[in-house]
């Protein structure tokens, strides 16, 4: 089973972004799409029928989708590629006052068949943005759930602590189960002690990168971008973008996509694969 996440930042970049990154779906084909920042322009055009083709809803805030939406371009390219897309996105918040901002997940492999939000943020204000949410969904013939999770920082007004106690309990239930996955920029970088990578990994949720038998340097954030840039004012790499499991399963690879040497780059940050064996 291959697994990517990326934080796509859309809308904000080069036009050219989605047909890169959806180039590089076709050539990898992974099984599951997990993304964050997934951007559509407030006054754009309603979507129509068509743009709607492998869609399935996700309770939230009733915003209705638009002809821009990154998900719904995603889905749209590789529909006309041949290769059949079931996809759900959750609008979150108001982004750059411009945007609706969520997150979504494509299965490039089977149906989705049921989808979930849940809060893990203390306030639900669709115009604040430090409004947070993690969006799951359930493949047909599987018992595990995917996540796509977007968090904030250690130190924020709603500390990273709080929401992901929120999200442990939000998800214990599918926990207990089966196989969960938490794939998604969780703005906890690896390196420093004593936050938020040290707080997932002591709740018993597994690292694919640690785990995998092959594996880069694993930086997916380089160089200032929004939320980040005293941190990122040096060359230095962050990785900050995971795919974690409640599991300890078989991890092939992990690889780091899109970032400038391994396809080019889409977005501020760089996307993550890994290749697992099913649990």
């Amino acid at each position: 089973m291959k697994l990517l996440t990326l934080n796509a930042h859309s809308l904000q970049g080069e036009a050219s972004a989605l047909e890169t990154f959806v180039q590089g779906l076709l050539e990898e084909r992974p099984d599951l799409v997990a993304l964050q920042e997934v951007n559509q322009t407030r006054t754009a055009p309603p979507i129509d029928a068509q743009g709607r083709a492998g869609y399935l809803s996700t309770p939230g805030h009733g915003i209705p989708l638009r002809r821009d939406n990154y998900a719904a371009g995603a889905a749209r390219l590789l529909h006309a590629a041949g290769i059949p897309c079931s996809w759900t996105w959750l609008a979150v918040k108001r982004g750059y006052e411009r945007y609706d901002e969520g997150l979504a997940l494509l299965s490039l492999s089977a149906p989705l068949v049921q989808t979930r939000a849940l809060l893990a943020s203390a306030r639900d204000d669709y115009a604040d943005w430090r409004t947070r949410k993690i969006l799951g969904a359930r493949l047909e013939g599987r018992p595990d759930w995917f996540y796509s999770v977007h968090l904030g920082w250690w130190e924020d007004a709603d500390p990273f602590a709080h929401q992901w106690s929120r999200l442990e309990s939000g998800v214990a239930e599918q926990r207990a189960q089966g196989p969960v996955w938490l794939l998604g920029d969780f703005n906890a970088p690896a390196h420093i002690r004593g936050q938020g990578y040290d707080r997932i990994a002591a709740s018993g949720w597994q690292d694919t990168y640690q785990l995998a038998e092959t594996r880069d340097g694993g930086g997916t954030v380089q160089g200032p971008i929004d939320g980040w840039r005293d941190a990122c004012a040096s060359p230095e790499m962050m990785r900050m973008d995971y795919i974690w499991c409640s599991a300890a399963p078989r991890v092939r690879r992990s690889q780091v996509l899109f970032n400038g040497k391994n396809r080019p780059k889409v977005s501020d940050h760089f996307g993550v694969l890994a290749e697992t064996e099913e649990l």
